[in-house]
C-alpha cells in the first residue's frame, strides 16, 4: 500500500509540475507549437479512419490539426466523455460547426450519432492527450482514466500516438501494469517519435 501511495504522490508531482509549464507557455508559443504539430502530421501516412480529440485549455494543437486530417482523406472519430466512468463514446467530427459544449462545458464535443466506445477499434490511428510520455510508451494523463479504459478497444497493431510538447517526452514516467503503451508520441520539434511497444517490467 506504501509503494502505491508514493506512485499516487510522484504522478501528483508531475502533473502539477506539467500543467504549471504548459500554462507558463505564451499564446505565440502555443500557436506555433501547433502550427508545427500540423506540420508534423501531414509527413505521416495516414489509415482510412483516425480517432482525434479537441484540444482544450493547454493542450497542444488544434482544430486545424482536425481539418487537416479530413482533408487528407481521413474520417475523424471523437470523444465523448460518458456520464459515469468507463469508456469514451465516439462520434464523427464533420466540421467545427458539428463541436458543441459537452458535460464539461471548456470540452467541445461532437454532436452526432454516437457510435459507442467499441467504435474505436475501426481506427488505425488513435491520437491521444497526454501531459507526458516516457521513452518506453508509458503515458501520463489527467486521472480520469477515460483513455486508459477506452485504449483497450483499439485495434491490434493500431498507432497509439500520445501528442506532447518537446519537454514532455520524457525519460521515465511512474506506471502500473494496467497501462496501455503508446506507440509514437508527436512533438512539435522532433515531429513523430516512435517507442516500444514491448511492455516492459513496469516497478
Amino acid at each position: 500500500m506504501g509503494a502505491q501511495r508514493n506512485d499516487e504522490v510522484t504522478k501528483a508531482e508531475w502533473r502539477a509540475k506539467l500543467s504549471a509549464a504548459r500554462a507558463a507557455a505564451s499564446v505565440q508559443q502555443r500557436v506555433a507549437e501547433a502550427a508545427a504539430l500540423g506540420r508534423a502530421l501531414s509527413a505521416m501516412s495516414l489509415p482510412g479512419t483516425v480517432c482525434g480529440y479537441v484540444p482544450f485549455g493547454t493542450e497542444p494543437g488544434s482544430l486545424s490539426l482536425l481539418d487537416l486530417l479530413r482533408e487528407r482523406g481521413a474520417r475523424v472519430l471523437l470523444p465523448v466523455i460518458p456520464a459515469a466512468p468507463g469508456p469514451l463514446d465516439w462520434a464523427d467530427y464533420t466540421g467545427t460547426a458539428s463541436l458543441s459544449p459537452g458535460r464539461f462545458r471548456q470540452i467541445l464535443e461532437p454532436t452526432g450519432p454516437r457510435l459507442g466506445p467499441a467504435a474505436l477499434a475501426g481506427a488505425g490511428l488513435v491520437l491521444v492527450p497526454a501531459l507526458a510520455v516516457d521513452h518506453r510508451g508509458v503515458r501520463l494523463g489527467r486521472g480520469a482514466g477515460h483513455y486508459d479504459r477506452s485504449l483497450a478497444h483499439a485495434a491490434p497493431g493500431a498507432a497509439l500516438v500520445a501528442v506532447v510538447r518537446d519537454a514532455e517526452l520524457v525519460e521515465r514516467l511512474p506506471a502500473e501494469q494496467h497501462d496501455v503503451l503508446m506507440t509514437g508520441a508527436l512533438t512539435p520539434g522532433r515531429g513523430y517519435v516512435p517507442l516500444p511497444v514491448t511492455n516492459p517490467c513496469l516497478r
